[in-house]
Protein backbone atom coordinates (compact mmCIF):
# COMPACT_ATOMS: atom_id res chain seq x y z
CA UNK A 1 0.00 0.00 0.00
CA UNK A 2 1.32 3.46 -0.85
CA UNK A 3 2.80 5.38 2.09
CA UNK A 4 0.28 8.03 3.17
CA UNK A 5 1.88 9.69 6.17
CA UNK A 6 4.75 12.09 5.35
CA UNK A 7 6.31 13.95 8.29
CA UNK A 8 6.99 17.69 8.37
CA UNK A 9 9.42 19.81 10.36
CA UNK A 10 8.01 22.58 12.54
CA UNK A 11 7.65 25.95 10.79
CA UNK A 12 7.17 29.47 12.07
CA UNK A 13 3.76 30.93 12.91
CA UNK A 14 2.29 33.02 10.09
CA UNK A 15 -0.77 35.21 9.87
CA UNK A 16 -3.96 33.82 8.42
CA UNK A 17 -3.95 36.91 6.23
CA UNK A 18 -0.84 35.74 4.35
CA UNK A 19 -1.46 35.75 0.60
CA UNK A 20 -1.32 32.25 -0.86
CA UNK A 21 -0.57 31.78 -4.57
CA UNK A 22 -3.52 30.59 -6.60
CA UNK A 23 -1.40 27.73 -7.89
CA UNK A 24 -1.84 26.05 -4.50
CA UNK A 25 -5.46 25.42 -5.49
CA UNK A 26 -4.46 23.02 -8.28
CA UNK A 27 -5.06 19.35 -7.52
CA UNK A 28 -4.10 16.11 -9.17
CA UNK A 29 -6.83 13.56 -9.89
CA UNK A 30 -8.02 11.70 -6.78
CA UNK A 31 -6.32 8.45 -5.94
CA UNK A 32 -8.78 5.56 -6.14
CA UNK A 33 -8.76 2.76 -3.59
CA UNK A 34 -10.02 -0.77 -4.10
CA UNK A 35 -11.98 -2.40 -1.31
CA UNK A 36 -9.02 -4.64 -0.34
CA UNK A 37 -6.80 -1.53 -0.12
CA UNK A 38 -9.43 0.20 2.00
CA UNK A 39 -9.77 -2.83 4.28
CA UNK A 40 -5.99 -2.82 4.77
CA UNK A 41 -6.16 0.87 5.69
CA UNK A 42 -9.03 0.15 8.12
CA UNK A 43 -6.82 -2.35 9.96
CA UNK A 44 -3.85 0.01 9.90
CA UNK A 45 -5.82 2.85 11.48
CA UNK A 46 -7.87 0.75 13.91
CA UNK A 47 -7.92 1.62 17.61
CA UNK A 48 -9.85 -1.51 18.55
CA UNK A 49 -8.57 -2.77 21.90
CA UNK A 50 -6.21 0.17 22.36
CA UNK A 51 -8.06 1.33 25.48
CA UNK A 52 -9.46 -2.06 26.42
CA UNK A 53 -11.93 -4.51 24.90
CA UNK A 54 -14.96 -2.76 26.44
CA UNK A 55 -13.92 0.83 25.67
CA UNK A 56 -16.67 3.08 24.30
CA UNK A 57 -14.96 6.49 24.40
CA UNK A 58 -12.57 5.93 21.50
CA UNK A 59 -10.26 8.81 20.66
CA UNK A 60 -11.80 10.99 23.37
CA UNK A 61 -9.55 8.99 25.70
CA UNK A 62 -6.78 11.15 24.25
CA UNK A 63 -8.27 14.28 25.86
CA UNK A 64 -6.60 14.08 29.26
CA UNK A 65 -7.09 16.41 32.25
CA UNK A 66 -3.76 18.04 31.37
CA UNK A 67 -4.96 18.71 27.82
CA UNK A 68 -8.20 20.23 29.12
CA UNK A 69 -6.28 22.53 31.45
CA UNK A 70 -3.98 23.59 28.63
CA UNK A 71 -6.98 24.23 26.35
CA UNK A 72 -8.55 26.47 29.00
CA UNK A 73 -5.34 28.51 28.96
CA UNK A 74 -5.95 29.39 25.31
CA UNK A 75 -8.71 31.78 26.35
CA UNK A 76 -7.01 35.17 26.09
CA UNK A 77 -9.29 37.58 24.22
CA UNK A 78 -12.45 36.18 25.82
CA UNK A 79 -14.19 36.02 22.42
CA UNK A 80 -16.64 33.15 21.80
CA UNK A 81 -17.98 32.00 18.42
CA UNK A 82 -20.75 29.49 17.68
CA UNK A 83 -19.99 26.73 15.19
CA UNK A 84 -23.63 25.83 14.57
CA UNK A 85 -26.29 26.93 12.09
CA UNK A 86 -29.79 28.19 12.75
CA UNK A 87 -32.27 25.32 12.74
CA UNK A 88 -35.34 27.00 11.28
CA UNK A 89 -34.16 27.06 7.67
CA UNK A 90 -36.48 26.73 4.70
CA UNK A 91 -36.98 23.56 2.68
CA UNK A 92 -34.44 23.20 -0.13
CA UNK A 93 -32.55 20.61 -2.16
CA UNK A 94 -29.98 20.29 0.65
CA UNK A 95 -32.62 20.45 3.39
CA UNK A 96 -35.54 18.29 2.19
CA UNK A 97 -36.88 17.64 5.71
CA UNK A 98 -36.70 20.94 7.60
CA UNK A 99 -36.71 21.42 11.34
CA UNK A 100 -40.28 21.89 12.60
CA UNK A 101 -41.29 24.05 15.53
CA UNK A 102 -44.92 23.67 16.53
CA UNK A 103 -45.80 26.53 18.84
CA UNK A 104 -48.51 26.08 21.46
CA UNK A 105 -49.53 29.55 22.58
CA UNK A 106 -50.96 30.54 25.94
CA UNK A 107 -50.89 27.11 27.56
CA UNK A 108 -52.78 27.46 30.85
CA UNK A 109 -52.97 31.14 29.89
CA UNK A 110 -49.39 31.46 31.06
CA UNK A 111 -46.85 29.84 28.77
CA UNK A 112 -45.77 29.60 25.14
CA UNK A 113 -44.50 26.05 24.56
CA UNK A 114 -42.65 24.53 21.58
CA UNK A 115 -42.76 20.99 20.23
CA UNK A 116 -39.71 20.30 18.06
CA UNK A 117 -39.40 17.68 15.33
CA UNK A 118 -36.12 17.11 13.47
CA UNK A 119 -34.26 14.37 11.64
CA UNK A 120 -30.83 15.76 12.43
CA UNK A 121 -28.52 13.24 10.75
CA UNK A 122 -27.83 14.22 7.16
CA UNK A 123 -26.59 17.32 5.40
CA UNK A 124 -28.70 20.16 6.82
CA UNK A 125 -28.18 20.47 10.57
CA UNK A 126 -25.12 20.88 12.78
CA UNK A 127 -24.96 17.62 14.69
CA UNK A 128 -22.85 15.13 16.61
CA UNK A 129 -22.20 11.58 15.40
CA UNK A 130 -21.79 9.09 18.23
CA UNK A 131 -19.83 5.89 17.67
CA UNK A 132 -23.09 3.97 17.21
CA UNK A 133 -23.94 6.05 14.13
CA UNK A 134 -22.34 3.79 11.53
CA UNK A 135 -20.80 0.33 11.17
CA UNK A 136 -18.70 -1.68 8.73
CA UNK A 137 -18.68 -5.38 7.88
CA UNK A 138 -21.10 -6.13 10.69
CA UNK A 139 -19.27 -4.27 13.44
CA UNK A 140 -19.34 -0.99 15.30
CA UNK A 141 -16.22 0.54 16.85
CA UNK A 142 -14.11 -1.78 19.01
CA UNK A 143 -15.78 -4.87 17.57
CA UNK A 144 -19.23 -4.36 19.06
CA UNK A 145 -21.77 -6.10 16.78
CA UNK A 146 -23.95 -3.87 14.62
CA UNK A 147 -26.94 -5.75 16.10
CA UNK A 148 -26.40 -3.71 19.28
CA UNK A 149 -28.30 -0.90 17.54
CA UNK A 150 -32.00 -1.60 17.03
CA UNK A 151 -35.26 0.34 16.80
CA UNK A 152 -35.31 0.91 20.54
CA UNK A 153 -31.86 2.49 20.40
CA UNK A 154 -28.18 1.72 20.75
CA UNK A 155 -27.21 -0.78 23.43
CA UNK A 156 -23.59 0.38 23.30
CA UNK A 157 -21.75 3.51 22.14
CA UNK A 158 -24.77 5.78 22.57
CA UNK A 159 -24.87 9.57 22.92
CA UNK A 160 -25.29 9.47 26.70
CA UNK A 161 -21.68 8.27 27.00
CA UNK A 162 -20.57 11.82 26.18
CA UNK A 163 -22.56 13.32 29.05
CA UNK A 164 -19.49 15.08 30.47
CA UNK A 165 -18.96 16.95 27.21
CA UNK A 166 -15.84 17.65 25.18
CA UNK A 167 -13.32 20.36 26.04
CA UNK A 168 -10.00 20.48 24.24
CA UNK A 169 -7.79 22.54 21.95
CA UNK A 170 -9.53 23.28 18.68
CA UNK A 171 -7.44 23.90 15.58
CA UNK A 172 -8.97 25.54 12.51
CA UNK A 173 -7.61 24.12 9.26
CA UNK A 174 -8.96 26.60 6.72
CA UNK A 175 -8.30 24.86 3.40
CA UNK A 176 -9.84 27.55 1.13
CA UNK A 177 -7.54 30.12 2.76
CA UNK A 178 -4.60 27.77 2.18
CA UNK A 179 -5.43 27.59 -1.52
CA UNK A 180 -6.12 31.30 -1.88
CA UNK A 181 -9.85 30.76 -2.42
CA UNK A 182 -13.05 31.95 -0.71
CA UNK A 183 -14.36 28.36 -0.73
CA UNK A 184 -13.58 24.99 -2.24
CA UNK A 185 -15.41 23.80 -5.30
CA UNK A 186 -17.88 21.01 -4.56
CA UNK A 187 -15.65 18.56 -6.46
CA UNK A 188 -12.50 19.34 -4.41
CA UNK A 189 -10.89 16.98 -1.94
CA UNK A 190 -8.50 17.44 0.97
CA UNK A 191 -5.51 15.12 1.22
CA UNK A 192 -2.61 14.58 3.60
CA UNK A 193 -0.58 16.94 1.38
CA UNK A 194 -3.01 19.77 2.20
CA UNK A 195 -2.56 19.14 5.92
CA UNK A 196 1.21 19.15 5.52
CA UNK A 197 1.01 22.41 3.53
CA UNK A 198 -1.27 23.99 6.15
CA UNK A 199 1.17 23.16 8.95
CA UNK A 200 4.09 24.51 6.95
CA UNK A 201 2.24 27.76 6.21
CA UNK A 202 0.96 28.42 9.73
CA UNK A 203 3.62 26.80 11.92
CA UNK A 204 0.81 25.21 13.96
CA UNK A 205 1.03 21.45 14.39
CA UNK A 206 -1.81 19.06 15.10
CA UNK A 207 -1.08 17.02 18.21
CA UNK A 208 -2.61 14.35 20.42
CA UNK A 209 -5.99 15.29 21.89
CA UNK A 210 -6.75 18.08 19.41
CA UNK A 211 -10.14 18.73 17.85
CA UNK A 212 -9.38 19.39 14.18
CA UNK A 213 -11.85 21.77 12.54
CA UNK A 214 -11.80 21.44 8.73
CA UNK A 215 -13.28 24.33 6.74
CA UNK A 216 -14.22 23.66 3.11
CA UNK A 217 -16.27 26.86 2.78
CA UNK A 218 -19.42 24.88 2.07
CA UNK A 219 -21.76 27.60 3.39
CA UNK A 220 -19.86 30.39 1.61
CA UNK A 221 -20.22 28.41 -1.63
CA UNK A 222 -23.94 27.99 -0.98
CA UNK A 223 -24.31 31.70 -0.31
CA UNK A 224 -22.47 32.58 -3.53
CA UNK A 225 -23.99 30.03 -5.91
CA UNK A 226 -27.11 28.67 -4.23
CA UNK A 227 -28.11 25.32 -2.79
CA UNK A 228 -27.18 22.10 -4.55
CA UNK A 229 -27.62 18.38 -3.91
CA UNK A 230 -24.68 18.02 -1.55
CA UNK A 231 -25.40 14.31 -1.12
CA UNK A 232 -24.13 13.75 -4.66
CA UNK A 233 -21.22 16.22 -4.76
CA UNK A 234 -19.27 17.77 -1.90
CA UNK A 235 -15.76 18.82 -0.96
CA UNK A 236 -14.31 16.81 1.87
CA UNK A 237 -11.51 14.61 3.12
CA UNK A 238 -9.59 11.97 1.24
CA UNK A 239 -8.65 8.75 3.10
CA UNK A 240 -5.01 9.87 3.15
CA UNK A 241 -6.03 12.81 5.38
CA UNK A 242 -7.56 10.40 7.90
CA UNK A 243 -4.35 8.38 8.00
CA UNK A 244 -2.50 11.65 8.68
CA UNK A 245 -4.86 12.53 11.55
CA UNK A 246 -4.53 9.04 13.02
CA UNK A 247 -0.75 9.38 13.12
CA UNK A 248 -1.11 12.68 14.98
CA UNK A 249 -3.64 11.14 17.41
CA UNK A 250 -6.28 13.82 16.82
CA UNK A 251 -9.22 13.21 19.16
CA UNK A 252 -12.19 14.82 17.42
CA UNK A 253 -13.13 16.09 13.99
CA UNK A 254 -15.41 18.96 12.98
CA UNK A 255 -16.53 19.84 9.44
CA UNK A 256 -18.82 22.28 7.66
CA UNK A 257 -19.95 19.40 5.42
CA UNK A 258 -20.08 15.62 5.90
CA UNK A 259 -16.30 15.11 6.23
CA UNK A 260 -16.38 12.77 3.22
CA UNK A 261 -15.49 14.03 -0.24
CA UNK A 262 -18.49 12.96 -2.30
CA UNK A 263 -18.65 10.86 -4.42
CA UNK A 264 -16.43 8.31 -2.74
CA UNK A 265 -13.09 7.34 -4.25
CA UNK A 266 -13.25 3.90 -2.57
CA UNK A 267 -14.71 0.97 -4.43
CA UNK A 268 -17.92 -0.24 -2.77
CA UNK A 269 -17.75 2.12 0.25
CA UNK A 270 -20.03 5.18 0.13
CA UNK A 271 -18.75 7.11 3.17
CA UNK A 272 -15.19 5.89 3.74
CA UNK A 273 -14.24 8.81 6.00
CA UNK A 274 -17.12 8.02 8.36
CA UNK A 275 -16.07 4.38 8.40
CA UNK A 276 -12.40 5.08 9.07
CA UNK A 277 -12.99 7.69 11.77
CA UNK A 278 -16.05 6.35 13.61
CA UNK A 279 -15.68 2.59 13.18
CA UNK A 280 -11.93 2.02 12.86
CA UNK A 281 -10.54 4.83 15.01
CA UNK A 282 -13.43 5.41 17.40
CA UNK A 283 -13.50 9.11 16.61
CA UNK A 284 -16.87 10.86 17.01
CA UNK A 285 -17.65 13.64 14.55
CA UNK A 286 -19.42 16.98 14.32
CA UNK A 287 -21.03 17.42 10.89
CA UNK A 288 -22.51 20.33 8.94
CA UNK A 289 -21.19 23.05 11.24
CA UNK A 290 -21.03 26.71 10.25
CA UNK A 291 -17.36 27.69 10.21
CA UNK A 292 -17.68 31.05 8.44
CA UNK A 293 -17.82 33.15 11.61
CA UNK A 294 -14.99 31.10 13.08
CA UNK A 295 -12.81 31.69 10.01
CA UNK A 296 -13.43 35.45 10.15
CA UNK A 297 -12.62 35.61 13.85
CA UNK A 298 -9.46 33.53 13.39
CA UNK A 299 -8.26 35.88 10.66
CA UNK A 300 -9.07 38.96 12.72
CA UNK A 301 -7.20 37.64 15.77
CA UNK A 302 -4.42 35.98 13.74
CA UNK A 303 -5.04 32.76 15.63
CA UNK A 304 -5.78 29.23 14.50
CA UNK A 305 -6.14 27.64 17.95
CA UNK A 306 -8.80 28.10 20.61
CA UNK A 307 -10.67 26.28 23.35
CA UNK A 308 -13.44 24.14 21.86
CA UNK A 309 -16.40 23.04 23.97
CA UNK A 310 -19.50 21.05 23.13
CA UNK A 311 -21.97 19.00 25.14
CA UNK A 312 -24.21 16.55 23.26
CA UNK A 313 -27.64 16.05 24.81
CA UNK A 314 -27.78 12.98 27.08
CA UNK A 315 -29.88 10.68 24.88
CA UNK A 316 -29.84 7.11 26.15
CA UNK A 317 -29.66 4.86 23.11
CA UNK A 318 -29.14 7.77 20.71
CA UNK A 319 -26.73 7.70 17.78
CA UNK A 320 -26.13 11.45 17.90
CA UNK A 321 -27.58 14.81 18.78
CA UNK A 322 -27.98 18.39 17.66
CA UNK A 323 -25.07 20.49 18.88
CA UNK A 324 -23.83 24.05 19.21
CA UNK A 325 -20.02 23.85 19.53
CA UNK A 326 -18.35 26.97 20.91
CA UNK A 327 -14.87 28.22 20.07
CA UNK A 328 -13.43 30.61 22.66
CA UNK A 329 -10.29 32.62 21.91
Amino acid sequence: MKRLLPLLATGSVMSLCTVVPASVAAQAPREKLSKPQFDAMFKQLSNWGRWGKTDQMGTLNLITPAIRKEAAGLVREGVSVSLARDLNAEKSVDNPDPFQDKMNLGVDEKFNMDAYTVNFHGFAFSHFDALSHTYYDGHLYNGFPDSDVREKGAKELDTAIYRDGILTRGVLVDVPWLRGLPYLDKTAYISSKDLDAWEAKTGVHIRAGDAVVIRTGRWALREAKGAWDISSSSAGLDPSAVAWLRKRDAAFLVSDAAHDAIPSAVEGVDFPIHVLTIVAMGMPLADQCNLEDLAKTAQKLHRQTFMLTLAPVRIKGGTGALINPIATF
